[in-house]
């Protein structure tokens, strides 16, 4: 179904080259990246009050990868996440007059455009809690699966983009991704549980060809303008325009999945900005200053290719991700303190929905005021 080797032949030939460096000036960039990796661990434990429990899970490693190190690393947790989504699809398949043929044909096309997705991607991520693929000689990972990849070039490429101090920036980044590595390893259940909700939502899917190929004519024809007329309603409604694909090849037991789904990663990647920017202050001194540059680098993206992707991709549900979240845990905080907001880790009953993402008193009103009634 999937001709995972093409997918990173296509990604790692047709990913744009990095910034250029000197290889002593690489090895400068690796060694630090390592020790603020290492030390943003302790930053971020002391400020979010995360004790990080014992086991396999919590022995995650420090990746420092290249693009194509980042390639290898996501085309291996999609294979992981999609293998019974895919296997599926090829019991149904092979039943087929012509299957194996088609199969065969399939898995190239659909390896070229993964290839191609992530090439994309892969020049833009500077850095990824990596949950879900399985450890490699070459990749290594927890027993428990994880781990934690710093992509060096890409950095690089952004400080210099943004004009910001390397050292100051390297440190803002590194407690960003921490504070994922925390969330993951302080919170025993919340991988499998993330996981169970993907494995739903992808069991949810039609795959039958037909009803799919429907639904991607429909995708497309919204996003070039043939569908939803003069919607134009901005981001009060959290669409912002034609929806992306993932949004319309869904069921309704799909939606009701992606709900929880979207709650969750506003929570982990809003957790995740409010404690880099909460201990940013004492430990990276242009805090301010990277802050309000990289803000207006998320809002821009590169140009119209970059924004009609992003929109194609449903990336600009990601950056709707980071604000709100944030907003969320800003919001709990200041009402029931750090210890108070941590309840949210309890279990999957005291993550907030997508409803009280955006209004924070209805979840402090549900797991605080009814637990304490």
């Amino acid at each position: 179904m999937v001709d995972w080797n093409l997918a990173v032949a296509t990604a790692t030939r047709l990913v744009r080259p990095g910034p250029e460096v000197s290889r002593e000036e690489a090895r400068a960039v690796v060694a630090e990246l390592r020790r603020h990796a290492k030390s943003s661990e302790e930053h971020v434990r002391a400020f979010t009050r995360m004790a990080v429990s014992g086991g396999p899970a919590s022995d995650t490693p420090v990746l420092v990868v290249d693009r194509a190190g980042w390639i290898k690393a996501n085309v291996a947790g999609f294979r992981q996440i999609l293998k019974p989504l895919l296997g599926k699809m090829q019991d149904r398949r092979g039943g087929l007059p012509g299957g194996a043929m088609l199969g065969a044909v399939g898995g190239k096309v659909t390896g070229v455009e993964l290839g191609m997705l992530l090439s994309f991607l892969a020049s833009r991520v500077l850095g990824q809690y990596e949950t879900f693929a399985p450890a490699t000689r070459e990749l290594p990972g927890s027993p428990g699966g994880g781990r934690l990849l710093l992509v060096a070039p890409n950095i690089v490429h952004v400080e210099r983009e943004l004009d910001v101090a390397p050292h100051d920036f390297r440190l803002w980044v590194s407690l960003h991704e921490e504070t994922h590595r925390t969330q993951f390893t302080a919170v025993p259940w919340l991988r499998d549980h993330i996981e169970s909700e993907i494995q739903a939502f992808l069991g949810e899917t039609d795959v039958d060809p037909a009803t799919l190929l429907e639904r991607l004519r429909e995708a497309f024809q919204s996003l070039s303008g043939g569908g939803r007329p003069g919607d134009e309603r901005g981001e009060e409604d959290g669409r912002g325009g034609a929806p992306s694909i993932i949004e319309l090849v869904q069921t309704p037991s799909q939606r009701e999945i992606l709900a929880r789904l979207t709650a969750v990663m506003s929570l982990l990647e809003g957790h995740a900005d409010y404690v880099m920017d909460g201990v940013g202050p004492e430990v990276v001194p242009s805090v301010a200053e990277i802050r309000e540059k990289f803000q207006k680098r998320r809002a821009s993206g590169a140009g119209r290719l970059d924004q009609a992707l992003r929109k194609l991709l449903g990336l600009d549900a990601k950056l709707r991700q980071y604000r709100d979240g944030e907003r969320f845990v800003r919001a709990v905080v200041n009402e029931v303190g750090m210890d108070g907001f941590n309840r949210v880790w309890t279990s999957p009953n005291t993550l907030p929905t997508k409803a009280e993402i955006s209004k924070p008193a209805e979840w402090v009103a549900r797991v605080h005021r009814k637990a304490e009634s």
